[in-house]
């Protein structure tokens, strides 16, 4: 769904890649017995356009998506956000192929027309990097690593020949370099295995279970939820009593910005003390 929200704005696909990371991330730490993945999605995309600095106005957002609110979209932001610990950057992997796709250029026996000639391994690439998304890869290893991994799914013999490349650092402070290799070949196979979008049928058969388990608290206009909202609001209706309450008692009783403080006594002090060891 989010790869078709950010189909029909057109936005591009920092937007879309940070957004499926923030929603991965917002379910490490809730579930989505209280919070449906629908309307964290929205609120993901929302706040990825303006995490990387590609806002779009709200009402823009939500009139252009079908029975959607502002109030769907602002109520999460806040919970996605503390979810995230507010650590809005991330770093992905179609920036790190990119970058691996200019380093191959500028090997020495690279041909000059490789970028044209080739381009249908780097949009092969690009392609695994977009599928590994819907796994659990990036959460696992680094940017860098899922790239590699897409490249060596797209041309085995040139992801080994940027691999040769970095030989040296690989080693420099270490006798022995990581095993990448194992790293990338592992990678590789959760993208083929995994890295597809799920049926349709399967996804209705779970939103039809998530409605059967879902929270009552969290649905807007149950009994439970009314319960629970109307809790809240004696609560803080309570604490305004407490301290409107408060403040009038300290305008009726002395001065409401509390007691004036006691001046501090000036103690003596010995000017000729350093005078008196010199002698």
């Amino acid at each position: 769904m989010i790869t078709q929200i950010c189909g029909r704005f057109r936005f591009p696909e920092e937007v879309e890649a940070t957004a499926v990371s923030y929603l991965k991330r917002f379910y490490l730490k809730n579930t989505v017995m209280d919070w449906h993945p629908k309307n964290v999605m929205l609120t993901a995309v929302f706040l990825a356009t303006k995490t990387t600095n590609n806002p779009i106005s709200l009402e823009a957002y939500t009139n252009h998506i079908p029975k959607t609110a502002a109030s769907d979209v602002l109520d999460l932001e806040f919970l996605v956000a503390q979810s995230l610990r507010f650590e809005f950057a991330v770093w992905h992997a179609h920036r790190a192929l990119w970058g691996m796709w200019l380093d191959l250029q500028s090997l020495p026996d690279t041909p000059l027309d490789f970028a044209t000639s080739q381009s249908h391994i780097y949009d092969s690439a690009l392609a695994s990097v977009r599928n590994s998304r819907l796994t659990d890869a990036e959460l696992v290893y680094t940017p860098s690593q899922v790239a590699l991994a897409s490249l060596y799914l797209a041309d085995r013999d040139l992801a080994l020949k940027w691999l040769r490349s970095k030989e040296d650092k690989l080693r420099s402070g270490t006798d022995t370099p990581p095993d990448v290799l194992a790293s990338v070949e592992a990678i590789a196979e959760i993208i083929t295995k995994r890295g597809h979008a799920p049926d349709v049928e399967a996804v209705r058969e779970v939103d039809r279970r998530l409605k059967l388990c879902k929270n009552p608290e969290k649905v807007v206009g149950s009994k439970a939820y009314l319960a629970r909202k109307a809790e809240e609001d004696k609560k803080a209706e309570d604490k305004r009593n407490k301290k409107a309450v408060d403040v009038q008692k300290a305008v009726t009783e002395g001065d409401p910005f509390g007691e004036s403080l006691d001046k501090p006594k000036l103690g003596l002090v010995d000017y000729d003390d350093d005078d008196d060891d010199d002698d």
